[in-house]
Parts: structure tokens; sequence; C-alpha cells
């Protein structure tokens, strides 16, 4: 990977962030754009910093982790933000997936997984634990809530329902284009039909939708 990923931080305790700060410049081909201490310095340090992924707190003062994702996920949609939290609950990843977060981390997680998350969240839109696979379909199952309806004649082709499952078995785009014997381009193409069709705000969004309709079963 050449180009270089600008990241954010935002968490609201400052030897946190220089634990993080010092990973990232451990790091190749990742760069720290600005920390910020709650979600208004976050959306505020986005206006003027072009950042493509953001490592996020949920527990903050001013603005919460989760008031923050449900303003800058409509304002920057094409952005990986991952939740970096030590809250571990199977409600709460299945809720933050829905909103359009991309992936969720513990704050226990070692270097390793952090940078991986952080480049596959820029190169395919999501990354997922072990530990949060099963939460997230925990959490899914266990929602009670009334399941959302998909679009009115809403149709998904042979195709579509192909790279679909293998979307939702982690597969990444090249993987998908190489095992379907189709282009990358074409598997992307795919994949943002898929979202379009469906409704929601990225890959990891398909993900969730998928399994909370019952359209894949895992």
């Amino acid at each position: 990977m050449n180009k270089m990923i600008k990241v954010a931080i935002a968490d609201d305790h400052k030897l946190f962030r220089e634990g993080i700060r010092f990973l990232l410049d451990q790091m190749e081909n990742i760069e720290l754009m600005f920390e910020a201490s709650n979600g208004e310095e976050l959306i505020k340090g986005l206006e003027t910093n072009k950042t493509d992924v953001v490592l996020m707190d949920l527990e903050m003062p001013v603005l919460d982790g989760i008031d923050t994702l449900k303003q800058i996920r409509p304002l920057y949609p094409e952005m990986g933000i991952i939740i970096l939290t030590t809250y571990n609950d199977s409600k709460m990843v299945a809720y933050l997936m829905e909103l359009g977060a991309n992936s969720y981390l513990l704050k226990d997680t070692d270097p390793e997984t952090v940078q991986r998350a952080i480049e596959s969240v820029y190169r395919e839109g999501y990354y997922f634990t072990r530990e949060v696979s099963k939460a997230m379909l925990t959490g899914l199952k266990g929602n009670t809530r009334k399941k959302p309806v998909l679009k009115d004649n809403v149709v998904l082709t042979a195709r579509e329902m192909e790279v679909l499952e293998l979307i939702c078995q982690e597969y990444t785009a090249k993987e998908i284009a190489d095992k379907l014997f189709i282009s990358h381009r074409t598997a992307e193409g795919h994949r943002r039909n898929l979202i379009e069709k469906l409704g929601v705000k990225n890959t990891a969004g398909l993900i969730v939708k998928a399994i909370k309709e019952g359209i894949i079963t895992v």
C-alpha cells in the first residue's frame, strides 16, 4: 500500500491518545492528522483535515461517540470509523454497526490488530475480529425491535447474492473478484449496487442488514 492512510483520534484520556499516537508512529503508511478530546473537537477537526480513518472512543464529554457517529457518518460517508472502547456488549456492537461504524475494537486489542483494522477499513470498508463477529451476530439475533423492511421492489440478482454471501464471509473485493472470475471493478460495482439496493451506509452495513433480514444464513 503506497498511499498514506490519514488517521484521527478522538478520546478524552490524554495518556491513551499518547499511547495510540506512539503506536501509529511505528506503522508504515499511516499518518496521524490530529487528535480530539471529544466528539465536538473531532467534528471541528474534520472540517480542515482530510481524514481516511477515525479511531473513536464511546465515552467522551461534550459529545459522546454515539452522537458523534450519528453526526459525522452522513457528512463523510466514505470515511472509516473504528470504535475503540472498553465497552464490551453485543447489543452495542450491533447497534453501532447499524449506525455506520466500520469496525469495533476493545482497548486491550494488540497493536497488530489495530493496524490491520485501519488498513482493512481503509481498503475494504470494514474489519471484524472473531470476537466482534460473534458479538454482532448475538446482538442482531437478540434484537427485539421490529426488523427494518427492505425497500419496495428490491430484487437481488443471482450474482449480487453471490457477492453478498462472500462479503458476509469477509472476503475482500480482490478475493471476490478472483473467486467469481470477474474484474475487481465489476466486484466493486456489485458492492455499490448492494449498498444502494439495501439502503445501508457501507460494507459493514451490508453484513448487518443481510444477517438481520435473514437474507444470508449465518
